[in-house]
């Protein structure tokens, strides 16, 4: 499945995610199980606060630090395979959007495309749909904590309709 760019989606972030060799299969491919991999380190590249000198999304406003008492905990995902993931040197392109910011959770949506630099005149390849609901938690507690004013205000603008996936039965 090819896209020619012209999506009417929301405002994305785009992920560069580079590929490692240990992600491919017998068969030449990225792993079903490395897709999860691959998805994560996009979530926490948008999400969490860079270290200084890095350079991050403005989305990147969660603390990674063990002493912020916050846990960011999968409760659900779901991934649509659309097309086998060659090896490749360029960085996969992971566009990233918001479809719900609710009391404690985060749907956050993803598209996993072929490398920018790749992209031919019928546009990049869109490998898989993700979507994946994200609780935040207090470590402490473990009880889910209210989402504050300033994740929802760095949010908001990549808030879009949730992942349409098509081969449901």
């Amino acid at each position: 499945m090819t896209d020619t760019g012209t999506e009417t989606s929301p405002q994305r972030l785009h992920i560069p995610i580079h590929l490692r060799w240990g992600d491919l299969d017998a068969f030449n491919h990225v792993n079903n199980t490395s897709m999860l991999k691959l998805l994560e380190e996009a979530r926490v590249r948008a999400f969490w606060v860079p270290e200084p000198g890095e350079v991050a999304p403005p989305t990147a406003v969660l603390s990674s630090s063990l002493d912020a008492g916050i846990l960011t905990l999968i409760a659900r995902q779901e991934i649509e395979y659309l097309a086998p993931v060659p090896y490749q040197r360029h960085p996969l392109d992971v566009q990233l959007w918001f479809g719900r910011l609710g009391g404690s959770s985060i749907e956050v949506c993803y598209e996993v495309r072929s490398p920018v630099e790749t992209a031919g005149e019928n546009g990049q390849v869109v490998y898989a749909r993700a979507q994946s609901t994200v609780v935040k938690v207090d470590a402490a507690s473990g009880r889910p904590m209210r989402l504050s004013a300033e994740e929802r205000t760095a949010w908001t603008p990549y808030l879009g309709p949730v992942v349409t996936f098509t081969h449901r039965g």
